[in-house]
């Protein structure tokens, strides 16, 4: 680990340049999060000089910040791998390193965890104080008020560094607020201000409301007043990137023995000029020229997200009860060409996926067709609402889910694995995915038709290829309907569902056998007219990229099961029970044993007996 408590400030900002030349090679090289990371240096190499990382717990929202903490702690050499398949994670990983406290990669859990964590040591009766990274960004949900209100009325010791690199919370009022937010944070306030309200509890009622509204008055000179009304301590806002201060306040909020916010602004892409400021497009980035900016990794193909976006586009021009709505992720997901055309229209509803889901609801229920743009992962935080307020109701919400499947890079906290098992189990839910671009495009003109709520899903980036010598005919989606792709007089019967039709194909290529093709196309409902004539196919290999339990493969089976249908080999090549870890996507899926040699091999043996 390396020692910065015994390091002057000029050795501490010296190390603040070299960790950025570190991070800034390698996520060049590997792809990774860059801006906040960048912004968040000095903050982090604050925290190390004035807490104990071996026993206080540094806990990092979302995660994508930490980097400058795994380079302070035993990871120098070992960073050259991150993101790299059994190499170093994105995130905190506890399993990775015992200085990470907690995995992380979705937003707005640190407080919760920081309180947890608070309430752990005050059992204990330990000497240790929780501090908690979080950025403004992630302070738009509600898990992070539910957690400040429990804080603020516990007092547990515990420091909240706010990382706000967008000013969102509120701008410095010039240099009073500077002199006000430096006095606040100064020994004398704080002794001040416990004294005075000792005082107040003996005045007359009278005094001790003029003392009051004087306080309060003070305290309005500067944005700490949402924090001060929920029971905590408020210092700030100051220079993120000025070591000198952000030691002293640190040390005098952990001094305070009580919660404390610290709100710190700092300066997105610190250190890189093309990345500093607001420009989303470096917050995540693939593998990049450091002295153009420019991305390394080009492809001709669109991909997933730009087929959606562009479809959506499109319908949207046509028909204005078309609306949208995406959780913090319009680049990610496409809706940002839509927020920017329709800006009354698609909405970017920040980290909030639940009021994402439950106010399109609303929407759908005043005679829209609302659109919800979301990651696989990130659905799942708004399960409750899907249930709730869209499917009891049936209202016509569609669920566009991208990054269904591997992920790659970001592992497990965003492999979209589990969508299908957790929507299938929903009443009132209808649940498809095309196999490619153009069928990507005709599922979009199905949920724009469809007066029910749908999801379907779609891979990151582009859909598996195939030989071009496969040639099938592009149908239109018809409900419960599925497509067989290639009938056979063989015993064999290849299921594909969304990307995993391709995989289908490009597996029974290899195979000297001949093969019949289904694209299920409909998860729910299934095309169970289709399946039964499909029995004449004794052995079903189904390809899905999805988890087993709850699966495609499940559904199928419950649905033989119903019939009485036992003399079918259902044979699943879904995901074990299991998270998956990060790398790439090719790396991911040879360790899956899921590329179409190694599918083929296992078909072949399993014939054989």
């Amino acid at each position: 680990m390396i020692d910065v408590k015994n390091k002057n400030i000029d050795e501490l900002n010296f190390l603040c340049e070299e960790i950025r030349e570190k991070i800034l090679t390698v996520v060049s090289k590997n792809g990774g999060h860059l801006s906040s990371t960048l912004g968040a240096v000095e903050l982090i190499v604050a925290m190390h000089f004035v807490f104990d990382a071996k026993s206080d717990p540094f806990i990092f929202d979302v995660s994508h910040q930490a980097y400058a903490h795994k380079l302070l702690t035993n990871r120098w050499d070992d960073f050259e791998t991150l993101r790299e398949f059994n190499g170093i994670s994105g995130f905190t990983k506890p399993s990775e390193s015992s200085y990470d406290y907690f995995i992380a990669g979705h937003s707005s859990t640190s407080i919760s965890l920081a309180v947890g964590s608070a309430k752990a040591i005050a059992l204990k009766g330990e000497d240790r104080v929780p501090v908690a990274l979080i950025g403004d960004g992630s302070m738009s949900a509600g898990m992070v008020y539910e957690a400040l209100n429990e804080l603020g009325h516990r007092k547990y010791p515990l420091v909240i560094i706010l990382n706000d690199n967008e000013m969102s919370i509120g701008p410095a009022i010039g240099a009073i607020s500077k002199y006000l937010s430096q006095a606040m944070a100064g020994r004398f306030y704080q002794k001040l201000k416990t004294k005075t309200e000792k005082l107040l509890s003996h005045l007359p009622e009278s005094a001790s409301y003029l003392a009051k509204k004087f306080e309060e008055s003070f305290r309005l000179i500067t944005p700490g007043l949402l924090f001060e009304e929920l029971g905590l301590e408020y210092i700030g806002p100051i220079n993120g990137h000025n070591l000198e201060d952000l030691i002293e306040t640190l040390k005098q909020a952990k001094e305070l023995n009580k919660p404390v916010i610290v709100h710190a602004q700092t300066l997105k892409g610190k250190g890189y000029t093309q990345a500093e400021g607001q420009l989303e497009h470096w917050h995540g980035v693939s593998p990049f020229d450091i002295e153009s900016g420019k991305s390394i990794k080009k492809s001709n193909k669109k991909s997933a997200t730009t087929v959606f976006s562009d479809k959506l586009l499109e319908l949207a021009i046509k028909d204005n009860r078309v609306v949208g709505a995406t959780a913090a992720m319009p680049s990610g997901t496409g809706l940002s060409r839509l927020i920017e055309n329709f800006p009354d229209r698609f909405w970017d509803v920040a980290i909030a996926e639940e009021h994402a889901v439950t106010s399109m609801a609303s929407l759908a229920k005043e005679g829209f067709k609302p659109f919800i743009a979301i990651y696989s992962t990130f659905l799942q935080r708004a399960f409750d609402q899907i249930i709730h307020d869209v499917a009891i109701m049936k209202l016509p919400v569609v669920f566009a889910i991208d990054r269904g499947g591997i992920v790659g890079e970001d592992g497990e906290t965003h492999q979209g694995v589990f969508d299908i098992s957790y929507l299938r189990i929903i009443p009132n839910l209808t649940i498809f995915a095309p196999r490619d671009e153009k069928t990507l495009e005709l599922a979009i003109e199905f949920a724009y038709k469809f007066n029910t709520p749908c999801a379907f899903r779609y891979p990151r980036g582009n859909f598996i290829e195939i030989d071009n010598k496969f040639k099938t005919e592009y149908k239109n989606f018809e409900l419960g309907k599925s497509e067989l792709l290639r009938d056979a007089n063989e015993n064999i019967l290849f299921i594909g569902f969304g990307n995993g039709v391709h995989r289908a194909i490009n597996t029974a290529n290899l195979i000297d056998k001949d093969i019949a093709i289904l694209d299920l196309k409909f998860i729910k409902p299934l095309d169970e007219e289709k399946l039964i004539e499909l029995c004449k196919f004794k052995k079903w290999f189904i390809f899905s990229d999805s988890i087993k339990q709850g699966g495609v493969a499940s559904a199928i089976l419950e649905f033989l099961s119903s019939k009485r249908i036992f003399n079918i080999e259902v044979i699943s090549f879904e995901f074990e029970d299991n998270f998956i870890p990060h790398g790439k996507t090719s790396d991911v899926e040879e360790y899956l044993n899921l590329t179409p040699i190694k599918l083929a091999n296992k078909v072949i043996n399993y014939l054989r007996g």
